[in-house]
């Protein structure tokens, strides 16, 4: 619940200053030609507001897009890992003993050393890839007498190379997901625009002013968190879970 409890306080917290700023603008800024100001106003709130919501929108669908390509990616290493151990199993008992053994290390590796420091933005070491690279190796010194080893052989390379692949996008969801500063310049600004443009209206009570304001900045600030919290798939909001891997555990071991 930490998550949704921040979500709510940033949300409160930004509704209570745009309306506390909205207050002092009515109570203390001017008034001649305030309903006046509403066309003018108007059409640039329209534009500068409908621009910072194609940003906001773009970004958000961006990420969720990301975050159920990381999903799904995770699915496919430890689908494909488990193929490449099938069909390592028609190699040989000595091959097929050190693919399994080989096998059940990484998926320990990727739960329990990297899946948390996915999580918690820091870099991944190279133990994983090292032992990618002893599984392909134990492949490749399998004897290929006849058509079928060639084969199954063929295919247990072939699974660890879409191995080798979705590891490297699963990285890369962490490492190249997050949001830029100069993105994030132009949403928060673009926000702080949004928000104050309507204190140029008039014709509205107090009460409905506040709001207005009130019930924008909340809203905007509810998305900007949603963004935020959207940045790295395997933390944050989103956190996906090694279940992929566990499922592959059952099935290998």
């Amino acid at each position: 619940m930490g998550i949704y409890l921040t979500g709510i306080a940033w949300v409160v917290g930004a509704a209570i200053a745009a309306g506390f700023v909205g207050y002092l603008v009515r109570k203390f800024g001017w008034d001649e030609g305030r309903r006046d100001n509403n066309d003018a106003a108007g059409q640039v709130f329209t534009i500068v507001g409908g621009l910072h919501a194609v940003l906001v929108a773009f970004i958000l669908i961006s990420l969720f897009d990301s975050a159920s390509a990381a999903r799904d990616g995770s699915y496919h290493e430890a689908d494909s890992l488990v193929a490449a151990v099938w069909a390592a199993d028609s190699l040989g008992p000595e091959v097929k003993d050190e693919v399994r053994k080989l096998s059940a290390e990484y998926i320990t590796t990727v739960e329990q050393r990297e899946w948390p420091l996915m999580a918690g933005d820091e870099a991944v070491p190279d133990a994983g890839w090292t032992q990618l690279d002893r599984l392909r190796k134990a492949v490749e010194k399998a004897s290929s007498d006849d058509d079928w080893v060639r084969e199954r052989k063929a295919e247990a390379a072939t699974q660890l190379w879409q191995v080798y692949e979705a590891r490297q996008n699963r990285l890369n969801a962490v490492e190249g997901g997050r949001v830029g500063g100069v993105v994030w310049f132009a949403l928060i600004l673009g926000s702080l625009i949004s928000v104050l443009l309507p204190n140029l209206f008039g014709g509205t009570r107090l009460a409905a002013h506040l709001v207005i304001v009130s019930t924008l900045a909340g809203t905007i600030t509810l998305l900007l968190f949603a963004i935020y919290q959207l940045q790295n798939p395997f933390g944050g909001g989103v956190r996906i879970p090694p279940d992929a891997f566990t499922a592959a555990r059952a099935r290998i071991v």
